[in-house]
């Protein structure tokens, strides 16, 4: 979700197998530079597996290039990561949250966030982007709470109020949750206690 030169992330922390619960540390939010995190819902090993690529090709462009890559190009550079496995896809719905110079001379931050699906094709967007399995809730409640321009503290209420609300809606989501809040001073990253069950 974005807010007023300042974007979030979040994910629950459940790791299960349909209705059986296996873990409830999962990370499914990876960073991949100061302004730039990438959320990825979908089959376990694939998770890790494509985080530990993509951190891979992250490092392998600051070498080339000297440089941080801008939150955009990232989110082409994974969408076309997916689309070239479109034969035999990674199970993964990515989601891309950061905050790039927004080019004008001033030191403000323009925030960017996208989501694709296995295959790659994107979806840009300038308010919130949802996946995974409370999908369906997710959007509902970010819809009625969004707001413009929010400030980070105001932005992370929002994020976690959503969240939090949307898997208690949904049973095989929760067990508490992580909210990463990215501004231009850095990262505030809170963790959240949820429905237990």
């Amino acid at each position: 979700m974005t807010g007023k030169n300042c974007v979030a992330i979040a994910s629950d922390l459940r790791f299960g197998v349909q209705q059986q619960t296996v873990a409830t540390n999962f990370e499914k939010v990876f960073k991949m530079h100061d302004h730039l995190y990438i959320g990825l819902s979908g089959l376990a090993t694939d998770i890790q597996n494509v985080s530990k690529e993509l951190t891979y090709k992250m490092n392998l462009y600051e070498m080339d290039e000297g440089r941080k890559m801008k939150p955009r190009s990232f989110g082409n550079m994974v969408c076309s990561f997916l689309y070239e496995k479109r034969f035999g896809p990674w199970f993964v719905e990515p989601l891309v949250a950061g905050l790039e110079s927004s080019g004008d001379g001033s030191d403000d931050m323009k925030p960017f966030i996208c989501g694709m699906d296995l295959i790659g094709a994107p979806v840009y967007t300038d308010d919130f982007v949802v996946s995974g399995t409370a999908e369906e809730s997710l959007f509902g409640m970010c819809e009625s709470m969004y707001r413009k321009d929010m400030e980070p503290d105001d932005l992370f209420e929002t994020v976690a109020q959503c969240l939090l609300s949307a898997v208690d809606r949904d049973c095989i989501s929760g067990w508490g949750a992580i909210v990463h809040v990215i501004t231009k001073d850095g990262v505030t990253t809170r963790r959240l206690v949820g429905r237990q069950d």
